[in-house]
C-alpha cells in the first residue's frame, strides 16, 4: 500500500510538473490577407501562457475564433498591435466591445489593454469616439461597468521589452512591410526559458533572424504568385511588401528554430490565372529550409514545452 502510495504521488508530481512545462500555448485563430475566405480569418494569434491570455492583432472574425476554443474575449489580458493595416485592426471594435457584454463569452471589468507602435492611442481614441453612442446607451440600459469599456493603450517607438509580468515577456522588434508602411514590428514571447516569435508583415528582414534564433516556435508570414502573375502590377506590389516561401525558407535556416510555421498566407490570383497551393508553398520553401515546417490552418495550435507540439483543430 506505502509503496502504491509512493507511485502515485510521483504520478501526480509528474503531471503536474508537465502541465506547467507546458503552460505556453499558441492558436492562430485567423491566417489569411485581406481576402475574405470562409475558412481563414483575417490575421490573429492567440498565446495562453503562465496563465495570461495575450491577442496579437485583432483580424476579422476573432471572436468566433475564440468561441470554437470556450476562450472568453473577456478575458483577453492584452492585445498587442502588428501593424495598422486594416486586416490587422479590423476586428478590434468587436473584440473590445463583444469582451465588454454581459454573458459569459464577455464580462470584461477591467480596461482593455492595448499595447502598439506609435498610433495606438490614436486608434483607440478614435473608436471610443465612433462608439460612443453604443456604450452610453449600454451603461444606462444594461448597466455595464464604465471600467470595462475604458481603454488603457500604450505605444513604444522602438525595438524592447514592452511587457512583462508574472515571467511572461513580450519583446517588440522593427520589421520591414515597405517603406511606407511604418511602422511594423513584430514580437518575441518568452516564458520560463521558451519563446515563441510572431514575424507581422515584413520583407525578408534580419530583424527576424536576430529575434527568432533559438525560438521554440517561429511563426513567419508568406506570400505567393504562379509565374504567369509576376507580370501584373498589383501581383509585383504586393510580393515587394511580403515574404515569398523561399525567402522565408532562408530566414528560418539561419533562425533554427525548433518548428516554424507559416500564417497569413496571401495567394493571389486573377481572373484567368488561378491562385497557388499550400504544396506549392512546401516545395518553394524546400529549396532553402528543410527543418520543421507548418502550414498554419485556422485553430492550428501548438503547445510549447521541451517540444513543440501541433494540434490540428478538429471540431
Amino acid at each position: 500500500m506505502f509503496r502504491s502510495t509512493i507511485a502515485l504521488c510521483a504520478l501526480f508530481l509528474l503531471v503536474v510538473q508537465a502541465f506547467a512545462q507546458s503552460n505556453f500555448k499558441v492558436t492562430l485563430l485567423g491566417t489569411a490577407s485581406p481576402a475574405p475566405r470562409t475558412n481563414r480569418f483575417g490575421p490573429s494569434t492567440l498565446v495562453e501562457v503562465g496563465g495570461q491570455v495575450l491577442l496579437f492583432d485583432a483580424g476579422r472574425g476573432v471572436p468566433i475564433r475564440m468561441g470554437q476554443l470556450s476562450v472568453p474575449i473577456g478575458k483577453i489580458d492584452v492585445l498587442f498591435i502588428t501593424h495598422y493595416h486594416s486586416d490587422h485592426v479590423s476586428g478590434i471594435p468587436d473584440v473590445w466591445l463583444t469582451g465588454w457584454l454581459g454573458p459569459v463569452f464577455g464580462r470584461r471589468k477591467t480596461p482593455f489593454h492595448v499595447i502598439g507602435p506609435t498610433g495606438a492611442k490614436n486608434l483607440m481614441s478614435n473608436l471610443e469616439k465612433a462608439y460612443s453612442l453604443d456604450i452610453n446607451i449600454r451603461e444606462v440600459d444594461e448597466k455595464l461597468p464604465s471600467s470595462g469599456i475604458a481603454v488603457n493603450a500604450e505605444e513604444f517607438e522602438k525595438d524592447g521589452a514592452v511587457y512583462e509580468k508574472d515571467g511572461v515577456k513580450v519583446i517588440a522588434f522593427e520589421v520591414d512591410h515597405g517603406d511606407a508602411i511604418k511602422p511594423s514590428y513584430g514580437y518575441r514571447i518568452e516564458y520560463k526559458g521558451h519563446a515563441a516569435v510572431i514575424s507581422g508583415d515584413t520583407r525578408y528582414n534580419q530583424n527576424v533572424i536576430k529575434y527568432g534564433t533559438g525560438a521554440d516556435l517561429l511563426i513567419h508570414e508568406v506570400c505567393i504568385a504562379r509565374p504567369e502573375l509576376m507580370s501584373f502590377p498589383f501581383a509585383k506590389a504586393i510580393l515587394a511588401h511580403h515574404t515569398s516561401p523561399h525567402d522565408a525558407g532562408r530566414v528560418f535556416a539561419q533562425a533554427k528554430p525548433k518548428l516554424a510555421a507559416y500564417t497569413h498566407l496571401s495567394f493571389l490570383s486573377s481572373e484567368k490565372i488561378s491562385e497557388a497551393t499550400v504544396d506549392d508553398v512546401v516545395t518553394q520553401t524546400r529549396e532553402t529550409y528543410d527543418g520543421p515546417l507548418e502550414v498554419g490552418e485556422d485553430l492550428t495550435s501548438f503547445e510549447i514545452s521541451d517540444t513543440v507540439t501541433v494540434h490540428r483543430w478538429k471540431p
